[in-house]
């Protein structure tokens, strides 16, 4: 390895920025809520507080120690703890590659609907109208016009992994716009990357405080807000609350990849990490729970229309009305439960007949109804913003905040790779233009094959399985390591050294302790949970067939193995 001179960041607030842009990524806004919603709204808040502290922010301490102490990626920084383990950081590496290949397809697809946004009519409102000019085409009508967008228009998905075609153009060009972006906010490395976190750290911020405003105004949004803080306290009982909040925490911080090794590397040597580490875990942390707060408001909305329109709609009142005799304005939207008990009541058998044909409208069990990723992100949301007034400006608005959530976890994600990489004295001649070139055109190409009617069951298979079991595997044998082969005396050693005291006792249990019994508790939750599960599977599209996923709905011929 070759240290050479190497680049520092201009200034802390660069390292802390490019840190909070790396891991407030999308799965702030889409996966934390819903694991909200799945587990007792408010009460969720509990587990995922303590994991924080007993699991997130002790190893985001230790990775950002490793890369500022050695200044190297993350191959030469465990090189040069042991020779012996250089896997673990090309392991770091491989992982962050697999999920390099993958994402940047969701900030095409963040594209893709950011340019049908300005539209004088949102594509996803209403379906397309069939050839004949007859009426709207007939797979659009067994779904919604929102989900036939995304399923039809944006992917062209194929009925199974098996049934595969041509590249969908459209979204090949949105995937080579995504990866030129990429490259420019990396092309000069740190340099670049400390200008572009500037901006992709902080609009996003912009953007979720308007929509916090707007949704606050949204007619129901109330309700989904009292849902997110009226804690179901039964669910701290259930260990898969406990063990969904340690993941959450985990993979949030985006521990594991390497991202905050490298950007640890370009730290000056006596830079206050340990405040750092602090200050982004909590923002990040924060940011989940103001993410949720938004996406509960706009929950709310939707949940309240859909409440409403049901209670409205033509059907239930006809029959109440033509059954019963009763006068038509009579039943009004408000008066529906109070005349559908008291006609219960009254007459009891007569009210029997009808029963079956009346539908359940129920608020409660609209706002239980848990979606997460890109169903939350790209249908749900979709659906809620085409009910709002001026319905282009919130999905411009929206799409941008997407595409820079996903546009500053790739800086951390490709830094992952070039970093290691450019410590070998072979690639430390290359210029930064050239490496970096040579890695996002070779994840672009490899990346191609997710735009394929196909790719989306190949994206649902990497971002189920390519970053997993290794990363938890990988933090295991870091903490390990620094705990008990590189030795936690000789690590406080270097802590003093940077830092100018040493750890306190809080850090030492994390580390020697509390975080690798959490750490081997989850790889083993996770290997039991794959067995039990027996063959992986996934859902497909068919448009013939409907099936219901939470508040998604999709297509599926049959359970298909993978």
């Amino acid at each position: 390895m070759d240290k050479g001179a190497r680049p520092n960041w201009d200034n802390p607030m660069q390292f802390v920025l490019a840190c909070v842009s790396y891991a407030v990524g999308l799965g702030n806004v889409w996966r934390f809520p819903y694991l909200c919603q799945l587990h007792g709204g408010g009460g969720f808040l509990i587990p995922y507080l303590i994991m924080l502290f007993l699991e997130g922010v002790p190893l985001f301490y230790l990775e950002l120690a490793i890369g500022q102490k050695m200044s190297l990626g993350s191959i030469g920084a465990w090189t040069a703890i042991s020779p012996y383990l250089g896997g673990v950081g090309l392991a770091s590496v491989v992982t962050s590659l697999y999920l390099c290949l993958y994402y940047n397809i969701i900030n095409a697809w963040s594209f893709w609907y950011l340019f049908h946004s300005f539209q004088s009519v949102l594509p996803w409102a209403d379906c397309p109208i069939n050839s004949n000019r007859t009426g709207p085409i007939e797979e659009c009508e067994r779904a919604t016009p929102t989900q036939y967008f995304f399923y039809r228009e944006t992917l062209d998905i194929s009925s199974s992994i098996e049934v595969n075609g041509g590249i969908h153009t459209g979204q090949a060009l949105c995937l080579v716009l995504a990866w030129l972006i990429t490259y420019l906010f990396i092309v000069r490395g740190v340099k670049s990357t400390g200008k572009v976190v500037y901006f992709t750290a902080t609009f996003p911020y912009v953007v979720l405080f308007i929509y916090l405003i707007r949704g606050m105004t949204l007619h129901g949004a109330i309700n989904g807000v009292k849902y997110m803080f009226t804690p179901k306290m039964e669910q701290l009982a259930n260990p898969t609350t406990w063990i969904n909040a340690a993941t959450q925490i985990f993979f949030s911080l985006g521990l594991g990849f390497g991202s905050l090794i490298a950007f640890a590397s370009y730290n000056q040597y006596n830079n206050n990490f340990e405040r750092q580490a602090i200050i982004v875990s909590l923002i990040n942390s924060g940011t989940s729970i103001f993410a949720s707060i938004v996406t509960f408001a706009i929950y709310g909305f939707k949940a309240t229309v859909n409440y409403e329109n049901c209670l409205e709609r033509f059907v239930t009142r006809l029959l109440l009305l033509n059954a019963f005799s009763l006068a038509e304005d009579s039943i009004t939207m408000d008066t529906v439960f109070d005349w559908i008990e008291k006609l219960n009541t009254t007459y009891p058998q007569q009210f029997a007949e009808i029963a079956d044909k009346l539908e359940n409208c129920d608020l409660e069990s609209e706002l239980d109804t848990a979606v997460e990723g890109t169903g939350l992100a790209f249908i749900v949301y979709s659906e809620a913003i085409m009910n709002m007034p001026l319905s282009q400006l919130w999905s411009v608005l929206y799409f941008i905040m997407l595409l820079l959530l996903g546009m500053g976890s790739m800086l951390g994600n490709v830094t992952a790779i070039v970093t290691p990489l450019r410590d070998f004295k072979i690639t430390s001649r290359m210029s930064n233009e050239l490496l970096n070139g040579l890695v996002c055109l070779f994840c672009l190409l490899l990346g191609l094959g997710f735009t394929t009617p196909s790719g989306n069951y190949w994206f649902t298979m990497f971002n189920d399985y390519g970053a997993t079991f290794s990363l938890l595997f990988i933090v295991l044998i870091e903490v390990i390591t620094v705990s008990y082969i590189y030795g936690i005396k000789r690590f406080e050693k270097d802590i003093e050294d940077m830092l100018g005291h040493r750890p306190n006792w809080y850090w030492k249990i994390m580390w020697s302790v509390t975080s690798p019994v959490l750490l081997i508790a989850l790889f083993i939750f996770y290997i039991i949970n794959y067995i039990k599960g027996g063959t992986p599977t996934y859902q497909a599209w068919n448009k013939e067939l409907r099936y219901a996923l939470g508040s998604m709905l999709v297509y599926v011929a049959k359970t298909t193995t993978f």
